[in-house]
């Protein structure tokens, strides 16, 4: 019988090719933003150098794609990302929230959609004024479909940036010290039959 270990190495990409897969969201609705800055700058940070495979979705480029049920390019992004073993999820503040870019994307899975994937949601804002959006507002929603999500979400004032290598490498040790905390529990934890249909 499977256990929910063995389902998620058969899922992995890292199983099958050693290498990390790493996709990076980006929900601005212009490409090539100071948001994607933010959040690409975390990959190498975090991860040892060669131990992983970086895909960056800019979803402006999908934007007129992502009302159509079934488009080829969506599909692939969203498989992509629901097969990935790390995903950044970055966002301007719009609102209060994520875009709406972000929500169209999310919005095509279904529960459980990114059930196996560690999620780690980064915010942009103008001040620090909703510089609780990642936990508030987009945390819930990938809860909600399967991610898991280590710690505290991001949020980097975007007038900030000469000081973006200093944010990230703190950030990156925060992140780092709760793997390691999780790694600790991880080779205590029993494995549970995975209930089959």
């Amino acid at each position: 019988m499977n256990t929910r270990h063995d389902e998620l190495m058969e899922r992995s990409p890292l199983s099958e090719a050693g290498t990390l897969k790493v996709s990076v969201v980006i929900g601005n609705p212009k490409p090539h933003s100071r948001t994607r800055t933010v959040a690409e700058a975390l990959v190498p940070a975090l991860l040892e150098a060669g131990s992983y495979d970086v895909e960056v979705i800019e979803l402006a480029d999908l934007a007129a794609e992502l009302f159509e049920w079934g488009s080829e390019k969506v599909t692939a992004a969203k498989t992509s990302v629901a097969s990935s073993d790390l995903v950044i999820f970055a966002t301007p503040t719009y609102k209060a929230s994520y875009t709406g870019l972000l929500k169209a994307f999310l919005d095509q899975y279904g529960t459980d959609g990114l059930k196996g994937v560690v999620a780690i949601p980064v915010f942009t804002g103008g001040d620090l004024t909703h510089s609780l959006a990642p936990q508030t507002t987009l945390a819930p929603l990938l809860l909600e479909l399967g991610a898991a999500i280590p710690g505290r979400g991001l949020y980097f004032v975007i007038d900030n940036l000469p000081e973006l290598d200093s944010f990230i490498a703190q950030a990156a040790a925060d992140y780092a010290a709760v793997f390691a905390s999780l790694s600790t529990v991880t080779g205590s934890v029993r494995s549970v039959p995975v209930s089959t249909p």
